[in-house]
């Protein structure tokens, strides 16, 4: 009889514990909404789910042979020989890979820099050109909690994205110019003049993504001389290095003109495009600093940030760069395959152009051998693309970005 007492009081309590933890459990996510669709993944993803046998994806950013598949270069194929079985997978520092590192720091700031040997520039290995934004972007949050952001229009989605969850305000400046498919030089330079004094602004060092369109090397000038009036602070996003020209020396320019100028700057550069690591997410932050002491101090700071994020960076991709990059044999391949990259682009929009015109298109397509980069900018509608799209299973992003 107690038996049967206690076994049904709890069989009750049971129930209306387990009756509240349903109720509980089913309540914890009601609120979360469908995140929209990232306007560049959301691409590859209707391109994978369309069954059509002559559809093509012109919309991911990677760089593909002419029967569209990826290309891994033959000197990443040999710097993977040599690591095989020769290296360790143990944990890296929080700030990365030392050789890694200052391999990069020498394509970005020059083989013989100065500011190299004084050891005044502060640096991490970061998680690909992403990576380094975003820990920059932290950085800026924590030690310039005041100050914001002037982000080009347009630019690559995901810099809206990364400022906005550090919590950096955003303004933006003028850069394209629709009419005339080119840069909107005037404009951009009163955006600069009129923008707080200390304002940061993030600069495309080359290939502006999505547009294509540089200034040329007297308005990189220009730009760094009233950033330098206003004493604002310029971050620069390199993710084409080499790729863009297919000379990485030249492809620095803007960086080295800044320089000169006698600017404080920072660098968010990544191997994706131009050594083809686009899963391997092997990056570098760099910010200049004022002296050695400077530069220690804020290296500290990064791998900071860093630890709580993700502790320390991926190593087989630095590897990779290190061995390509610190042997003079590979590293010569290196310039040759990127070379090759860049001018097969170069070639491609010569084509493209070509072809258009000779269609009889009464449309001016000058801009596509203007622009520079993987990217074409082509001035089309977001209507055209989705006509594109439905009727001939053609894959871009609806800004007419084509890759």
């Amino acid at each position: 009889m107690a038996a049967a007492v206690r076994a049904g009081v709890s069989g009750r309590i049971l129930g209306r514990g387990s009756a509240v933890g349903a109720r509980s459990m089913s309540s914890w996510w009601r609120s979360v909404e469908p995140a929209p669709k990232d306007p560049i993944l959301g691409v590859t993803e209707a391109f994978l789910a369309d069954p059509s046998p002559d559809k093509v994806n012109v919309g991911v950013g990677a760089y593909r042979d002419d029967n569209g598949k990826p290309v891994v270069l033959e000197c990443v194929r040999e710097a993977e020989r040599r690591i095989a079985g020769n290296q360790n997978m143990e944990y890296l520092p929080m700030g990365g890979s030392v050789k890694m590192v200052e391999e990069t720091l020498k394509l970005a700031y020059g083989e013989d820099s100065e500011f190299i040997k004084d050891k005044r520039i502060a640096a991490v290995q970061a998680l690909s050109g992403t990576g380094a934004c975003r820990l920059f972007a932290d950085f800026q949050k924590r030690f310039s909690p005041d100050s914001q952001i002037y982000i080009p229009v347009p630019t690559w989605a995901n810099h809206h994205n990364i400022w906005r969850d550090a919590h950096v305000p955003q303004r933006t400046y003028h850069y394209y110019h629709p009419e005339s498919k080119g840069l909107d030089f005037a404009a951009l330079m009163d955006d600069v003049k009129n923008a707080p004094n200390g304002s940061f602004f993030l600069l495309h060092a080359c290939a502006h993504n999505p547009t294509g369109v540089d200034p040329s090397e007297d308005q990189w000038r220009e730009i760094s001389y009233q950033i330098k009036v206003k004493g604002h602070f310029p971050f620069f996003d390199m993710a084409y290095q080499g790729f863009a020209s297919g000379d990485p020396e030249r492809d620095a320019k803007a960086i080295r003109i800044f320089l000169e100028d006698g600017h404080a700057i920072g660098i968010a550069q990544s191997y994706a495009k131009n050594m083809g690591l686009y899963g391997q997410r092997v990056g570098c932050l760099s910010v200049l600093c004022e002296d050695e002491k400077q530069a220690i101090a804020v290296k500290s700071q990064l791998q900071q940030l860093a630890r709580p994020m993700y502790s320390n960076p991926p190593v087989h991709g630095a590897l990779v760069v290190s061995t390509i990059l610190g042997d003079p044999e590979l590293k010569s391949l290196w310039l040759k395959e990127v070379k090759v990259m860049a001018d097969r682009i170069i070639g491609m929009r010569t084509a493209l152009r070509e072809n258009l015109e000779k269609l009889g298109s009464p449309l001016s397509w000058k801009h596509i051998t203007e622009q520079i980069g993987m990217f074409c900018y082509s001035g089309m509608t977001p209507e055209q693309v989705d006509q594109l799209t439905k009727e001939y299973h053609i894959y871009l992003t609806r800004n007419g970005r084509i890759r």
